[in-house]
């Protein structure tokens, strides 16, 4: 068993049970690379402090980076029988510095050092999650342009409601991550806060020069509260409500591309490449990829309310429930990367079935809305129109037939103020141009929408 850095206060070796349920090198081993980094700034300003002479400091500095080089090529990374990274990090430098490696945890704690870590692993995470989601609102864009002119039954209730542009209705899915990218963004400022320094709790004896580290590792602020620093993973729940907010709005997105992509609706067509068969039934095209998505966005959720549930009665201040945060933190970046990417290439390949949805527009009465509003045009109050136009809907469906088939004579049955001009306003093309005002389903107004969209994005 290793020896513990931690060891000297005990009379008998830790058993190998609660070794093993203890460690967490298994998943923060992961975060290799960052601790690497904070260890060579930490390095930096207890050579400042005189701790480490010039000529130490760059050896260990040498070293560290060495050792990271050797990391990203998976070495070490494999040796569990180390509690954490940490450890692992600090027995390499030893083992190749000697001594002098081990005055490189002066100064601070594992308690610090694993917050500094943490924090510019969600950093990265964030940077990432922006490039990703920018990256599937430009397939978006690339896809309402290239269906501009095609029109969809708009639903609520699960119901067709008003017919509208799909490009509009795919650009709502614009917004929806053009939001997710604003909390994130939003968040980077109170993850972007150097901890190191608050040691275990108290903070360190040596007067470090923190302004200097955090300016190493591109923080803009250092934290006021020693105990708050250590004890806070206020920013790792808050990645995990934003990715659970976007988790949602891809699993949204999946559920209609499920539906939509099925024989009883038949409005999309699913790349074959993004799609898997079935062990039985040779004709079957299973839509796996937006289930999946649909499915994981379950997991982004246990882990928010995981955390969360940890975090609730820990007193002040570190205690360690709060190692629970890292598997919950990782699996949920790898399943957001992971279901942004394949989402991305998947709407690449979608094609729509422009003439299905035009018969689907034209039927449901879905233009009733605007013969309300023509009778408004009238005179009438919209009171009066709905109730006239519902009594219309009912007379309609008793002929089996749409509002557009009723033959003037039949519409005035119900309302005087109906004249020829009506007709044009049950047409469902012109009801979408008549919807130009600013946030609408109009052509020029979703035209313009478009335009402001690539200019955000870039595209």
């Amino acid at each position: 068993m290793t020896e513990k850095v931690w060891g000297g206060r005990f009379l008998e070796d830790i058993d190998e049970m609660v070794d093993r349920f203890n460690a967490s090198i298994r998943f923060d081993r992961r975060l290799y690379a960052q601790d690497i980094m904070g260890s060579i700034a930490h390095c930096r300003a207890l050579a400042k402090q005189k701790v480490f002479s010039e000529e130490e400091a760059s050896r260990i500095i040498e070293a560290l980076t060495e050792i990271r080089e050797a990391m990203d090529r998976g070495e070490y990374l494999s040796d569990e029988s180390h509690e954490d990274i940490h450890t692992l990090v600090e027995k390499v430098l030893v083992d190749r510095v000697g001594a002098i490696g081990e005055k490189i945890h002066t100064g601070r704690s594992r308690n610090d050092q694993v917050s500094l870590d943490v924090r510019l692993y969600v950093k990265e995470a964030i940077d990432r999650a922006d490039a990703l989601i920018t990256e599937m609102q430009k397939v978006l864009v690339r896809l309402a342009e290239k269906n501009i002119d095609v029109i969809v039954p708009g639903y609520t209730h699960m119901q067709r409601a008003q017919p509208v542009l799909v490009s509009h209705h795919l650009l709502a899915y614009f917004e929806m991550l053009k939001r997710d990218r604003q909390r994130y963004r939003e968040q980077y400022r109170r993850v972007n806060v150097l901890t190191l320094g608050s040691a275990a709790l108290a903070g360190t004896t040596f007067d470090l020069d923190r302004q200097m580290v955090a300016e190493a590792l591109g923080f803009e602020a250092v934290s006021e509260n020693s105990m708050d620093a250590v004890s806070d993973r206020d920013f790792v729940l808050e990645f995990l409500f934003a990715s659970s907010v976007l988790m949602m709005h891809l699993s949204r997105l999946s559920e209609e591309l499920v539906m939509w992509s099925t024989q009883e609706f038949g409005f999309l067509n699913l790349p074959d490449a993004f799609c898997t068969g079935s062990s039985i039934m040779p004709q079957k095209k299973n839509p796996d990829v937006p289930e999946l998505i649909r499915g994981k966005t379950g997991r982004a959720y246990g882990h928010l309310m995981g955390l969360l549930t940890t975090m609730k009665g820990l007193p002040l201040s570190y205690n360690k429930d709060m190692q629970e945060d890292k598997e919950a933190l990782f699996d949920t970046v790898d399943t957001v990367e992971q279901c942004l990417m394949v989402i991305s290439r998947l709407l690449d390949g979608v094609t729509f079935n422009g003439e299905t949805m035009k018969k689907a527009v034209e039927r449901g009465y879905l233009t009733a809305t605007d013969l309300a509003d023509y009778m408004v045009t009238k005179g009438e109050t919209f009171r009066q129109a709905h109730e006239v136009v519902g009594k219309m809907v009912l007379f309609a469906i008793e002929k089996d037939k749409e509002l557009n088939q009723l033959t003037l004579d039949e519409m005035r049955r119900f309302s005087d103020k109906i004249d020829q001009d009506v007709y044009p306003w049950l047409d469902p093309v012109e009801c979408v141009k008549r919807r130009k005002l600013p946030g609408g389903t109009g052509p020029q107004t979703v035209r313009r929408s478009l335009e402001k969209a690539k200019k955000e994005i870039g595209s």
